[in-house]
């Protein structure tokens, strides 16, 4: 990529908690797809056959991805969120929801229209975390509940005891849910050992950036409830008088499917199922290691964690003292072509209890000020040690002496001031991106 104080430099990516980006499977199998690309069920032409035949087939490798029970229902959704959205909308009445205030929006927010909802505060630690449970839950009030967990931090990494909080809300007669949206990128899972109910997955964190997930579990609540979009494909029968809906899992699949999606979701957790995830963990973890010990060594750096001794993925979310989080990012991608996230990565509680007033400006996605912002470096299969030495040589000069270059507001984000004038366009293969993209 340009850098704005002149010359290219590699792009080092450590955003891919936000975004990965595709593996060369996928991406080899999305263009075979695309090829043959027809609308799946019903067609009789060969590639509506051949689509439908890939559409269906593309549950089988989510399902083991994730250890999924041979009966779990496997629901193509749009991403976490939708995931949990759908599962929100499935709820039985009187559904008691326990969740954590540390949980992404995405699993912190759904249950407020349909649910009575016990929120808690973070956790001192993972033991805490497990007792907090167990007391909401034994307070709770008569009916169904359910407990939504984090399998790992996206803020800060941490890995949650997942399977002692199953435990003990089985022991309360309780369903857990479970987001992976960033544990299964890193770690190996499987549903049937953890003892969760429902995972929720985002293909665009697993290799497969083509607007796509799955919520994965138990049929029964999918099944009573009525259709999630209801439509196309939804429904079995529609009469005069009478609608019947189809069964799960087109029940909450109405409309036409993302079917490269699907394809794309499906390769990721075959690819990445088939190989040794151990020493994917060991080389993460050293790098991260390096990162984290790295940063905190700097005069002028803090490293948020909410549970300092506990294991974590590669995330490490840091502040800068004196510089605003989102000038210091704009500063690692201008003059060190590093891809970072600023703000408050949709965990606003999470973020203000880390921060306090450590924070700065406005925490990102239309939040009041006093949210705050960090910068996060996340790691992911294609980060090398230059990548985590590059960052760190730039945040020690950024802690010491500030970003080389003056920033300006450019559309309410921070950019150098040279790249009003122009900075050379983004390009591909020494193309500019409108010569790629006709509409531009």
């Amino acid at each position: 990529m340009p850098l704005a104080t002149g010359g290219h430099v590699e792009y080092a990516n450590l955003d891919h908690a936000a975004s990965a980006p595709a593996l060369r499977v996928v991406r080899d199998a999305v263009d075979t797809v695309l090829d043959r690309y027809a609308s799946v069920h019903r067609g009789a032409g060969w590639h509506s056959r051949l689509c439908t035949s890939l559409y269906e087939g593309a549950r089988e490798p989510v399902r083991r991805f994730v250890g999924g029970r041979p009966d779990d229902a496997v629901v193509f959704t749009r991403n976490t969120t939708d995931a949990f959205a759908l599962l929100a909308h499935c709820l039985p009445p009187r559904t008691t929801v326990v969740v954590f205030e540390t949980e992404h929006h995405a699993a912190l927010l759904p249950w407020e229209r349909t649910a009575t909802v016990v929120r808690l505060a973070a956790p001192a630690d993972a033991d805490d975390a497990v007792a907090a449970a167990e007391a909401a839950l034994r307070r709770r009030s008569p009916g169904p509940a359910l407990l939504v967990v984090t399998g790992a931090s996206n803020v800060t990494g941490e890995v949650w005891p997942v399977a002692r909080l199953a435990a003990v809300a089985r022991a309360r007669g309780a369903r857990v849910v479970l987001d992976a949206a960033q544990l299964a990128p890193h770690r190996s899972l499987s549903v049937a050992e953890l003892g969760v109910d429902y995972v929720a997955v985002s293909g665009h964190k697993l290799y497969a950036p083509y607007g796509a997930g799955a919520l994965v579990g138990r049929s029964d609540w999918l099944s009573a409830a009525p259709p999630y979009l209801l439509g196309g494909g939804a429904c079995a029968l529609v009469g005069d008088r009478e609608t019947r809906y189809a069964p799960v899992p087109a029940r909450h699949e109405g409309g036409t499917p993302n079917v490269v999606g699907a394809v794309a979701l499906a390769t990721a957790c075959h690819a990445l199922g088939g190989v040794d995830r151990s020493r994917l963990t060991a080389v993460e973890a050293a790098l991260t290691a390096r990162l984290a010990d790295g940063l905190a060594a700097v005069p002028g750096v803090t490293v948020h964690r909410l549970w300092p001794s506990a294991d974590a993925i590669g995330v490490v979310t840091f502040t800068v003292a004196g510089q605003p989080a989102a000038v210091v990012a704009a500063a690692l991608s201008a003059e060190h072509g590093i891809g970072v996230r600023d703000g408050a990565f949709c965990a606003h509680p999470l973020v203000r209890r880390l921060l306090g007033a450590a924070g700065d400006g406005d925490g990102g996605c239309g939040t009041p000020g006093d949210v705050g912002q960090a910068i996060r470096a996340s790691a992911g299969l294609g980060t090398s040690t230059e990548h985590v030495d590059r960052l760190l040589r730039a945040v020690r000069s950024i802690a010491a002496h500030g970003p080389r270059l003056a920033y300006v507001d450019v559309d309410g984000r921070p950019a150098p001031a040279v790249d009003v004038d122009g900075r050379p366009a983004p390009a591909v293969d020494g193309r500019p991106v409108p010569a790629l993209v006709p509409w531009l």
